[in-house]
């Protein structure tokens, strides 16, 4: 069975937990402490970043947006890209802003300091940048809660990769607490959408030791 190297709070190995559940594509989850740097691991992904996905083949693929769209062209069934050309572009642009724009100024931020730096004892969390983390998604939130309002799915019509790119960024923050739903309602209600999909149950299941959810995290009717 292939294998996907992950943390359970890292957006990018949620990204492609989401891609490959809904494409109906069996893996086996196995957690990988990138603090460690294990020799057998820098072997196949000299990066050292998770998620890393190995097929039956012994393939091995790093870096989330090379998984999917390795996804996309092996088991093209259930498309995720988008279908016109036009569409491509915006789920890319979308896929590119939640993972390079959202994650720098947000979930980097707050889930390394609240999150990995308790995980992998690295000290304690940085004042200045949790305030920017916190400053940037109260400044990014309006433009999801425009999204969702404007259109069905986020970048159109149909439900894509940019959707799965939102939904693992934000569930980990989520997770941690980090996400004022009352101030994007239309936000809100996509979220909620998108946690009822069979292929997210396993991510709502997800718990760190010593870190606790709310308790609306894993509630579909939140």
């Amino acid at each position: 069975m292939r294998i996907l190297y992950h943390l359970p709070l890292s957006p990018y190995s949620r990204k492609v937990r989401l891609v490959l559940g809904e494409k109906r594509l069996p893996f086996e989850l196995k957690i990988e402490r990138v603090w460690e740097n294990r020799p057998e691991y820098l072997d196949r992904n000299p990066a050292g970043t998770v998620p890393m996905l190995q097929e039956e083949n012994g393939l091995c693929i790093p870096h989330s947006w090379v998984i999917c769209e390795y996804l996309e062209e092996a088991y093209p069934d259930t498309p995720l890209l988008g279908r016109t050309l036009a569409e491509r572009v915006e789920v890319r642009r979308l896929v590119a802003w939640f993972d390079e724009k959202f994650g720098g100024e947000v979930s980097r931020p707050l889930l390394n300091e609240k999150v990995m730096k308790r995980i992998s004892r690295r000290g304690n969390p940085d004042g200045a940048a949790l305030r920017a983390g916190y400053a940037h998604i109260r400044g990014h939130l309006p433009y999801i809660d425009w999204l969702a309002e404007t259109r069905q799915w986020l970048a159109g019509n149909m439900l894509s990769m940019a959707d799965f790119a939102a939904a693992a960024h934000l569930s980990c923050l989520d997770y941690i607490g980090d996400v004022d739903w009352a101030r994007a309602p239309a936000a809100k209600d996509w979220y909620a959408r998108i946690k009822s999909r069979p292929c997210f149950r396993a991510l709502l299941q997800d718990r760190v030791t010593g870190i606790n959810p709310p308790a609306h995290y894993a509630d579909l009717d939140f």
